[in-house]
């Protein structure tokens, strides 16, 4: 499956250019950019992250999976839906780039409270700001994060800020990506 995901993502959302003109979140300029929408909002990436990342989290007995919206959503979604069908029910959950302005203003949706513990997924990292953005969203609500799994690592420092994070927030340091940018280079031989 994991490699069937990564020839998904090279052909779906690796895009390359000889000169860097792809603008990244964390406002550098790159000669590559994953835009990995064009995989997790797929049939068939959504099958093959829920199952893969699902198998990743099962043993960590966790009542939600989540992260930034929008990177995180479909991500989450897949996990949940896979581990419905797997009898190990994990609730989704969305933190928001900003508080909802109107009736309950949470920074927060899904099922999941105060003393609950999660996994926190993001589709790519370069710096790790947004998952780590997430991360604080869930220590400022009382929400413990026992491992983060992104779908893209684009080797670039964003794990080590990450681990670093979580280390701070007494988190366990526990990352893993399912997909590195050396994988999807590889086809660029």
């Amino acid at each position: 499956m994991r490699e069937k995901l990564i020839k998904l993502i090279y052909e779906k959302a690796f895009k390359y250019s000889k000169t860097p003109i792809f603008r990244l979140t964390s406002g550098g300029l790159s000669n590559y950019y994953f835009n990995c929408k064009a995989v997790t909002l797929s049939p068939e990436g959504m099958y093959l992250i829920g199952n893969i990342i699902y198998d990743m989290i099962a043993d960590l007995n966790v009542k939600g999976i989540g992260g930034l919206t929008l990177g995180a959503d479909p991500i989450a979604t897949a996990v949940a839906y896979t581990s419905y069908l797997r009898s190990n029910p994990v609730e989704a959950f969305v933190v928001r780039k900003k508080a909802k302005e109107h009736g309950t203003m949470q920074w927060i949706e899904g099922n999941i409270k105060e003393g609950d513990s999660v996994v926190v997924v993001d589709d790519v990292i370069t710096t790790g700001s947004s998952t780590i953005q997430a991360i604080t969203r869930l220590k400022e609500a009382g929400i413990f994060v026992k491992k983060v799994v992104v779908l893209v690592d684009r080797q670039e420092g964003g794990r080590e800020n990450i681990l670093k994070f979580l280390e701070e927030c007494g988190f366990p340091a526990n990352l893993e990506a399912v997909v590195l940018r050396d994988d999807v280079m590889q086809f660029r031989k």
